[in-house]
């Protein structure tokens, strides 16, 4: 090996430690805020994202909380994490981070494709930053974190987000389709306008619901697996008698479902909700014979 090529390895090398601990940083930069600005609480306290400054603003003041702080240390991980999985990409694959990001890739193409149909493939870097971020959210409180998942703020943005996208491409055939399909059938009217603006609501309170419910439940169960073991070790002397017998193995078992399972299927059930409905409320047949007309009438103004 010359030269040049020790120093190429030596800096491809050092570029990937680089790109490691600015994935990790952000979680750092997330611990060390709350072991700094986390009050000390007794017992069971259930409390929203800490707010840890406010913006005045001319209709209402901008809240800067844990939710917004970590959603973007978030962002920021994946960001580096992406750019670690593509470092040294080469067309035949050499590596093993190189086969689990064609993996991803694939497995999200293949997912957008077979719920959204080959009209929508555009839509799976969408996709898959919808199921990381969904994801690595609920994953934080596994270092005993705020989840942003946990905040009705936060999902709901992403769940208007998705609304956006689903009234476009309901308009991209025409505003006259996307009133009549609300009279179909026309004593349903009513309904289905409700249903219509229903959708970004049912989206984020399942989420954030379903979320905000395995952490409580998490919680509840913490301090009474405490209370069993204060009860069956309470008469024993000294140091012994506080002894978390109970919380050794327990709580990290359920955290397997509520933390890691549960945050998980509910990214895929956010993402899957995502695809079904701006694929469902987009008619291919009535876009394709709307683009065919314009394409007519152009030809018959240039004629």
């Amino acid at each position: 090996m010359n030269d040049s090529t020790q120093v190429k390895t030596v800096r491809f090398r050092v570029t990937d430690a680089l790109l490691l601990a600015l994935t990790l940083l952000p979680v750092v930069f997330m611990i060390t805020l709350n072991v700094l600005f986390t009050p000390e609480s007794n017992g069971i306290e259930i409390e929203g994202a800490l707010i840890y400054f406010t913006i005045p603003m001319p209709l209402q003041d901008l809240i800067i909380s844990e939710s917004q702080i970590h959603s973007w240390c978030v962002m920021v991980s994946l960001l580096f994490f992406s750019l670690y999985l593509t470092h040294g990409i080469a067309e035949k694959p050499c590596t093993r981070r190189q086969y689990l990001a064609e993996w991803m890739v694939e497995q999200t193409d293949k997912l957008v494709k077979g719920n959204m149909g080959p009209f929508f493939k555009g839509f799976s870097p969408f996709v898959g930053a919808i199921l990381g971020l969904s994801a690595f959210s609920s994953l934080l409180a596994l270092f005993g974190l705020y989840a942003p998942t946990s905040d009705i703020n936060i999902v709901g943005g992403w769940a208007l987000l998705v609304f956006i996208l689903i009234t476009y491409y309901k308009f991209k055939c025409g505003p006259v389709h996307y009133i009549a399909g609300f009279f179909d059938p026309p004593l349903l009217a009513p309904l289905n306008v409700i249903s219509e603006f229903a959708t970004p609501v049912s989206m984020a309170f399942r989420h954030y619901g379903n979320v905000l419910s395995g952490s409580v439940i998490s919680v509840l169960l913490a301090v009474a697996l405490q209370g069993l073991s204060d009860i069956l070790l309470g008469w024993l002397p000294g140091v012994l008698s506080g002894f978390p017998l109970f919380r050794i193995g327990i709580p990290a078992v359920l955290s397997i479902y509520f933390d890691v399972f549960s945050g998980c299927l509910q990214a895929f059930i956010f993402a899957m909700l995502t695809m079904l409905y701006v694929s469902g409320g987009f008619s291919y047949d009535e876009y394709m014979r709307r683009k065919a007309k314009r394409a007519a009438k152009k030809r018959e103004k240039t004629a």
